[in-house]
């Protein structure tokens, strides 16, 4: 049977994989600089052990602490001990509810910037000054105003998914073809019946890469908006895992970041090739 480009590149990823754990094996397992003469709290905190083997766990303690949480992802046994299920649950509502919102916002004022050649002048130069600015960089403002950590995470998440929407939005509503807004025009079609009709499906695979990427972003954003206003939230478990030098947690934790984040692109990225079409 000849072997497909999709099952070429499914053996050469397991392969890599499996090149990736046995290195982390040998790493894990050789001996590294000795501790002898150190301070045993310092050696600790250093990730050495007293034989002076590196306190990295490998790649069985990681799977095996990685199916204790999957196997009890909801425990709740006080404000610091919560199933990662949980914590996972609290960074995906945040990070939904503030990109519902900059949806909300940027997809309509994108339409209206890339209908307008007025209107992208005017909102141009706010766009360029705002769009730079670190979304963290926000923070200390939003928890001085709002007073609510909870609502400042979901502000910095809307901050940082607001503006990949709306210029993608208003890039693909510029770039829509004039012949196709010409036939509209000349059909008598009303502006809203033109933009729902002809501009939304011609612009769709833009404004939703802009939401993909907005996306990507705000997962990003939240883990370390959360490492900074504590409480719940897959950020604040890292950071708590750390104060305790739980490494293995940490790590653990870093692999459902990458996992849930890869969710949440793939379903973006498919409703993307749902609204594409080929010309």
């Amino acid at each position: 049977m000849k072997m497909t480009q999709s099952m070429r590149a499914g053996i050469l990823s397991f392969a890599v994989f499996a090149v990736f754990i046995g290195v982390w094996h040998l790493a894990v397992s050789g001996g590294v600089e000795s501790t002898a003469g150190m301070d045993p709290e310092y050696a600790k905190l250093m990730g050495k052990t007293a034989k002076g083997a590196s306190a990295m766990p490998g790649p069985g303690a990681i799977a095996a602490e990685l199916w204790k949480h999957v196997s009890n992802p909801f425990y709740d046994a006080g404000p610091n001990d919560k199933g990662i299920g949980i914590q996972l649950g609290y960074s995906l509502l945040r990070v939904i509810i503030g990109f519902l919102c900059a949806a909300v916002v940027a997809i309509p004022l994108g339409f209206v910037i890339g209908m307008s050649p007025l209107a992208y002048k005017a909102f141009d130069p706010f766009i360029q000054i705002l769009k730079p600015i670190s979304p963290l960089a926000w923070m200390p403002l939003a928890l001085y105003t709002i007073k609510d950590s909870t609502i400042s995470a979901i502000f910095v998440i809307f901050v940082c998914s607001l503006w990949p929407m709306l210029v993608n939005t208003a890039f693909g509503v510029a770039s829509v073809r004039r012949e196709w807004l010409n036939v509209a025009r000349t059909l008598e079609t009303g502006r809203m019946r033109t933009a729902l009709r002809v501009i939304l499906p011609a612009a769709a695979p833009t404004i939703l890469t802009g939401m993909r990427i907005s996306i990507g972003i705000a997962w990003l954003v939240i883990v370390a908006a959360e490492m900074l206003v504590g409480g719940t939230g897959i950020g604040y478990f890292v950071w708590n895992e750390w104060n305790n030098l739980s490494i293995t947690n940490i790590i653990v934790a870093i692999l459902f970041i990458g996992f849930f984040g890869l969710v949440l692109d793939q379903i973006l990225a498919r409703l993307t090739q749902a609204v594409t079409y080929a010309e």
